[in-house]
């Protein structure tokens, strides 16, 4: 016979366990983590390097350097398996050819530019520049639909060893910043793998009418809520320590996102769970010793 108390304590726990567990696999699986803010590029000067950037940031070879340096200047987003950057959803653009003439000069001038420039005048650029040229520098203008192109980290580049200067493989590989993303990486499968773990010992407890192992299910709740916590710690030291071996571009502005949060969030209420599976067990045990030996007396 469990006492109310007990089975109320245990919903309630159960309950916070579902949600951290939600909390827990959305953070996971989206990107999130940390995003980048960038400036809108003035001149044509830098069209032709970020649509390089993009192109090897999609197809090329992964490189630290290279996608950390395309998340800095296109709004780049970042998360445990995901990297992100933002650009125009007008795709056609990049496969037509030729020669397009820029924007008229009537337009420019209600935007703030001078009729007599000539350089916006004369200026014509290809079809795949003028994506780039469109989105960074005059969006007010032709407001294009931006979407976000994302590419995974493979299981391999999880454990691709990081540099003392990233993208210089003769720099020597630095070991802490190489041991803090491999945790970030398996802390939370494995705090999601200790969940798991505690609800099928739980559903057995419940076919066989017992409470002993509730304990040892607190106990992994709170191993659980340990590891997340350690994931966004391990997360937030590897970003610091990224941005002190990079050089970030100037006026970008860096934030931490809703994916970190839902991290965040699901830790305490693991650790909630747990403390009420603990005193659970911990109380009937020690109500069932007494009733025990009143009984013998």
């Amino acid at each position: 016979m469990v006492d109310n108390r007990y089975a109320t304590a245990l919903v309630i726990s159960c309950v916070l366990s579902v949600l951290a567990t939600v909390y827990l696999s959305v953070a996971v699986g989206t990107q999130h983590w940390y995003q980048y803010t960038s400036p809108p590029v003035r001149g044509e000067a830098n069209i032709s390097e970020l649509r390089s950037l993009h192109d090897e940031f999609m197809d090329g070879e992964f490189d630290e350097k290279t996608y950390s340096d395309t998340l800095f200047r296109l709004n780049g987003t970042i998360g445990l398996w995901w990297r992100c950057v933002l650009v125009p959803s007008h795709t056609h653009w990049y496969k037509e050819s030729g020669m397009y003439n820029l924007i008229s000069s009537h337009k420019l001038s209600q935007h703030g530019f001078p009729q007599n420039n000539l350089f916006f005048k004369s200026m014509v650029l290809s079809g795949h520049d003028l994506c780039f040229f469109l989105f960074l520098n005059f969006s007010s203008v032709s407001d294009p639909k931006m979407v976000m192109k994302c590419v995974s980290f493979t299981l391999t580049q999880q454990f691709t060893p990081k540099y003392k200067e990233p993208g210089n493989h003769n720099s020597g590989e630095d070991m802490l910043r190489t041991y803090l993303w491999r945790c970030q990486f398996l802390l939370p499968l494995i705090s999601l793998g200790l969940v798991v773990l505690a609800g099928l010992i739980g559903f057995c407890a419940c076919l066989c009418h017992s409470l002993t192992p509730t304990l040892g299910i607190g106990m992994l709740h709170l191993l659980a809520g340990l590891c997340t916590l350690a994931t966004v710690c391990c997360y937030l030291a590897g970003m610091d320590l990224l941005h002190r071996v990079s050089v970030l571009p100037d006026k970008v502005d860096g934030s931490l996102g809703w994916s970190l949060y839902l991290a965040l969030i699901s830790s305490p209420l693991h650790m909630m769970a747990a403390a009420l599976l603990v005193w659970a067990a911990r109380s009937h045990s020690q109500n069932y010793y007494r009733m025990t030996a009143y009984r013998v007396a």
